[in-house]
């Protein structure tokens, strides 16, 4: 937990000061289409200046209002997703054994399973808040379970039947929607309309990981995702329903996921992620 050079903007507090953590797991070795995801973490902290440290939305500075500790990326071994979850959990923990909340920066999806392990030990009550494009409830992809198809039925695997609630769902297999029709989880197809009921449902005082795979976004906004859907949030409606979960649920850990910088060469998409994660930041 040392300084690093490369930081996320106004993400400079010492980590003994800090209530966030930013850890960065740039690993995309089970992406089923187009990779690249692993360049997503350093992309965000070099765009970051291209931005404010101050949001005008909130009126409230990340340099500071905020107090949040950037750790760095991992190195984790590719071809390995055991051994990189393993590391992801490992650090994961650290954060949460010293009382602050990790942010998990990606990398694919998968990774997010590493993060939830360490944080359901920790809360065995753990619900989790999921927006994406898709359901990534495939029981396997391709006969592997360790995928970042399959990473929300490994964390059902651990959290079990109505802890999980999704948004903005608009692609999946017949398998995965009767998943979701036999209520193991709770899926708003779509939209988000459900979202001010499944808050109250939670309650606010449970544990909530929150998991943001930036391609829920539509890609006429958010091209750089190795897997666009169309019919997608707008940025506005994406920040609208974070900023809501921030303030009125348990937020203990989180991660945003999926940004692919070299598939959009215009840079729109990385300064959409960092301008997400700066606000998300100022609303925890």
């Amino acid at each position: 937990m040392e300084p690093q050079l490369n930081q996320f903007i106004g993400c400079d507090k010492p980590f003994d000061d800090a209530k966030v953590v930013l850890f960065g797991a740039p690993y995309d070795s089970t992406t089923s289409f187009r990779p690249g995801t692993r360049f997503g973490p350093a992309a965000m902290r070099a765009e970051s200046f291209g931005i404010e440290t101050y949001s005008m939305l909130q009126d409230r500075d990340i340099a500071e209002d905020a107090s949040v500790f950037d750790s760095g990326d991992l190195e984790l071994p590719f071809g390995a997703p055991d051994a990189a979850l393993d590391m992801i959990e490992l650090r994961a923990s650290e954060i949460l054994g010293a009382g602050k909340i990790p942010f998990l920066l990606g990398g694919e999806h998968l990774v997010t399973l590493g993060s939830v392990r360490a944080v359901a030990k920790r809360y065995p009550n753990l619900h989790i808040v999921h927006f994406d494009a898709h359901a990534d409830l495939r029981e396997d992809y391709l006969g592997v379970k360790l995928s970042h198809a399959c990473v929300l039925r490994r964390c059902h695997d651990i959290l079990g039947d109505g802890r999980i609630f999704q948004f903005g769902i608009r692609s999946g297999t017949r398998d995965e929607r009767q998943f979701i029709k036999d209520g193991h989880v709770t899926t708003e197809l779509f939209s988000d309309t459900t979202l001010p009921a499944v808050i109250e449902k939670i309650g606010h005082d449970a544990p909530v990981y929150l998991t943001v795979d930036l391609d829920v976004v539509d890609p006429s906004e958010f091209p750089g995702t190795g897997t666009q859907e169309a019919g997608g949030f707008s940025y506005g409606r994406l920040l609208d329903d974070l900023r809501m979960i921030c303030r009125e649920l348990n937020v203990v850990a989180l991660d945003n996921v999926e940004l692919s910088p070299a598939l959009d060469p215009t840079g729109r998409s990385t300064a959409l992620a960092c301008k997400l994660l700066r606000e998300e930041l100022l609303a925890l």
